[in-house]
């Protein structure tokens, strides 16, 4: 029997939500699996992913094939490099102790690149929020600039005609004394 370590999708529409399986090749994509390996959760920035990395390597151990975005999936993980050093310990190149080692250092290190990544990310964040902020302090100061103007011209009008009708009155009225 084939064994395929795949992704099985569930969720609704539009916001898929994965787990990730050991399946007979032959089963359907959502069908019988063998084994639940984990979920993969790609709607979030950077995707979640949780896995049990000892029985991912335990089943790529007896050869199971991962696909194309599995295998993606548990490279990222880690689930690769550390069924490659389980072999180097098959084969005697180094011990278990220096293998393990290795797996943690190879970890960390891409524990702190997704750390980096996350704070980058909340920086961007940050940033486009201060940018959106000023852009709407300017249209606003341009907005109340615009008001005030219209304000004003409104009342220079008013101004203009009081003057004018006060200086025609007073015409009138001269012009009334003398008959």
């Amino acid at each position: 029997m084939a064994v395929k370590i795949r992704l099985q999708r569930h969720g609704k529409k539009g916001k898929p939500f994965y787990w990730i399986v050991a399946a007979d090749a032959r089963a359907k994509r959502d069908g019988r699996y063998l084994q639940k390996l984990g979920t993969f959760n790609p709607n979030i920035n950077p995707p979640l992913t949780k896995l049990d990395i000892d029985e991912s390597v335990r089943w790529i151990q007896f050869g199971a094939q991962p696909t194309n975005t599995a295998r993606t999936i548990l490279s990222n993980e880690g689930v690769l490099i550390k069924s490659h050093l389980l072999n180097g310990v098959k084969k005697g190149a180094f011990n278990e102790e220096e293998a393990e080692e290795k797996f943690q250092a190879w970890v960390n290190n891409k524990q702190s690149s997704v750390d980096g990544k996350k704070a980058k990310l909340e920086k961007d964040a940050i940033d486009k929020k201060k940018q959106v902020l000023e852009l709407e302090k300017e249209a606003s100061e341009k907005r109340k600039a615009k008001a005030e103007e219209a304000l004003i011209e409104e009342e220079a009008p008013a101004a203009e005609k009081a003057p004018a009708a006060e200086e025609a009155a007073a015409e009138k009225a001269p012009a009334a004394e003398k008959k």
